[in-house]
């Protein structure tokens, strides 16, 4: 059993309270790993892992997979999404590809084309590994 200390504890949480923001008319290629919550209102080509929530705008595109402890969907997102606690899809929201997570939220009007499994654990979300590129996104646990 390995223990924290404070400095750890400390540098946890100020990774987790910070905020990532891709604004409207930016265009972004390549993957996205953070700790902390992530908005995106422009274009990001390339997956999206964050510990924290992802909360997409009504003018976002996402080309790439999405992996996220909670997600706020308004925009379009090309790929798989996957989150460990609660997703919710706005009105306006568009998912081209399979939904994983163990609460769902759809506002009417949302669409997504693709299965969807809920109630599901997912493995621990991981940032920073060094092949996290070639890593597929976390399947389900049964």
């Amino acid at each position: 059993m390995t223990m924290f200390n404070n400095k750890e504890i400390k540098e946890a949480e100020e990774l987790s309270n910070s905020s990532n923001i891709i604004g409207k008319g930016t265009i972004l290629r390549g993957g996205i790993e953070t700790f902390g919550n992530i908005r995106v209102e422009g274009k990001v080509i390339g997956d999206i892992i964050t510990k924290s929530k992802a909360a997409f705008g009504h003018s976002s595109y996402i080309e790439g997979n999405v992996l996220a402890q909670n997600a706020e969907i308004a925009g379009t997102v090309d790929g798989k999404v996957e989150v460990t606690e609660m997703l919710v899809l706005k009105p306006s929201a568009v998912i081209n590809g399979d939904i994983i997570t163990n609460k769902l939220v759809i506002e009417s009007g949302a669409s997504f084309n693709g299965k969807c499994q809920m109630g599901v654990t997912v493995k621990e979300i991981k940032i920073g590994e060094k092949n996290s590129e070639e890593r597929p996104l976390l399947k389900a646990q049964s």
